[in-house]
């Protein structure tokens, strides 16, 4: 083992090419280049072993890292995908989204020696852009189908990953979706230069071919009703995600011009996909010449200034509560958003919006950092007399998401929710307060991670598998 990892003591980390922020901000493609062969069995070499793996520990879907590193290494690209894919429904997304400096990498022993991280997540994509190209990623093929089916809402990373788990046994599986295309977030949410859309589309498709039926452009509550779907189907999955924009409740939040993030995110996807746009058309969601200014301190955020810069924007400023140091965000995308030329405004908080019909400027209020609160991050406080004034003609909204009200939109108001508005389950089967009715994702967790929801989708399924077993018992012991 030695001869071919432990190398970290010996070899330079090294990441794949980045692409100068003056190019790549004249396009949405992806900014880091794909290791080559060669590279990414070096830079797995690096991987020490570790007795206790702390970055498989700190993975959401605990993918068994060590031991696909080591693979890599040696050559066994195939086989270190099959170990890939044995815990990730889509490790070619994980290994382009993931924050991976705040789990797998971030935790990573060599690491925390000084030596530098192992570039886990770039392995990661290496390994699986190459099972693409070598067709080792095939449909799934059903030896023998069950006559029972599943109906999942929602075609984003949690719906899909339990789809495909419950496939591969069998099932009947059909996604109902409110958009015009499978994937959820990853589609319309996250911009192409993290992820770009043919990956999506090339694993959608392929559930596609391995017989799961899409039922895109259909609204439950609109279209059909969650009793509908309970009676045609034997389980019900909702993994619906959160979409609805947290709003900031401040004097003039009512002016043209101030949008939430989804909108100015979904439309400018929709563009790059080659949509029309009727909001993007007209200028109205179009950041061009204009100067825009994003509240928040999140991924999102940083999906929006970023997004901007590349539309031309005049000027990009990001106003955040509190300092660097406390932002939620990945600090690789804070980064590269400095590279792009966003300007970050910290410990600042917006107090009012200005204009006349349409936004003007912004009055702001200067914060200190006080008290830890439970998340162990310092309270924000205003500073007495601090107040500044910004220009704009563009506010994007990227404080958050909440859930949507499923029990009035679903037409079925039996269905428990948190105080959050998420949806209620019983933790150790996901299933809901109404039988058969199972959840996962960000409606029942809060808007959070790809990762998370990629796992909480297949712990569904084994929950959903469990519960048609039962199901299909008692009938035969009934018949």
């Amino acid at each position: 083992m030695t001869e071919k990892m432990l190398k970290f003591v010996k070899l330079d980390q090294q990441t794949p090419e980045k692409r100068e922020a003056k190019e790549r901000v004249d396009d949405f493609k992806e900014i880091y280049d794909e290791f080559i062969y060669e590279k990414a069995k070096e830079q797995s070499s690096r991987c020490s072993q570790c007795g206790v793996p702390f970055c498989q520990i700190h993975c959401p879907l605990h993918n068994n890292i060590p031991d696909w590193l080591k693979l890599a290494a040696e050559g066994r690209l195939k086989e270190a995908n099959e170990l890939v894919h044995s815990t990730n429904n889509m490790p070619e997304v994980c290994g382009r989204i993931c924050p991976q400096d705040r789990l797998c990498e971030g935790n990573c022993v060599i690491e925390q020696s000084g030596h530098g991280t192992v570039t886990i997540g770039s392995v990661e994509k290496h390994i699986t852009e190459m099972a693409w190209k070598k067709n080792w990623i095939e449909p799934i093929k059903i030896k023998e189908e069950k006559n029972q089916s599943v109906g999942i809402i929602g075609a984003g990373p949690a719906g899909l990953a339990c789809a495909e788990e419950l496939r591969k046994l069998g099932y009947k599986i059909t996604i109902y979706d409110r958009y015009d295309r499978p994937g959820g977030l990853l589609i319309y949410g996250i911009p192409n230069f993290k992820l770009e859309k043919f990956v999506v589309e090339r694993r959608t498709n392929l559930l596609k071919k391995s017989g799961i039926k899409f039922f895109q452009k259909t609204e439950i509550g609109r279209d059909k009703s969650l009793a509908e779907l309970r009676e045609e189907h034997d389980a019900v999955l909702i993994a619906t995600g959160v979409y609805k924009a947290r709003e900031v409740n401040l004097p003039g939040d009512k002016l043209n011009n101030i949008f939430p993030a989804m909108d100015f995110l979904i439309a400018s996807n929709r563009k790059g996909l080659g949509d029309k746009v009727e909001k993007f058309d007209n200028g109205i969601l179009d950041a061009e010449n204009k100067n825009v200014v994003v509240i928040g301190g999140g991924d999102t955020a940083m999906d929006c200034v970023r997004t901007a810069v590349r539309q031309n924007a005049k000027s990009v400023k990001c106003l955040y509560r509190r300092d660097k140091e406390n932002m939620p965000g990945s600090s690789r995308e804070v980064y590269n958003a400095e590279e792009e030329g966003v300007e970050f405004i910290w410990l600042s908080n917006p107090k009012k919006f200005i204009g006349d019909k349409k936004i003007s400027s912004i009055l702001i209020e200067k914060m200190q950092l006080g008290k830890t609160d439970s998340s162990g991050r310092k309270n924000p406080e205003p500073i007495e007399g601090s107040d500044f004034e910004i220009k704009t003609d563009m506010v994007i909204k990227a404080l958050g998401f909440d859930p949507e009200n499923l029990p009035e939109l679903f037409d079925f108001p039996d269905l428990q929710v948190s105080k959050w508005g998420t949806i209620k389950i019983n933790l150790t089967t996901m299933e809901t307060n109404t039988e058969g009715v199972f959840a996962a994702g960000d409606i029942v967790r809060g808007a959070s991670l790809v990762v998370w929801s990629i796992r909480d989708g297949r712990e569904a399924a084994v929950s959903i598998n469990k519960y048609l077993q039962e199901k299909k018992l008692k009938k035969v012991k009934a018949a």
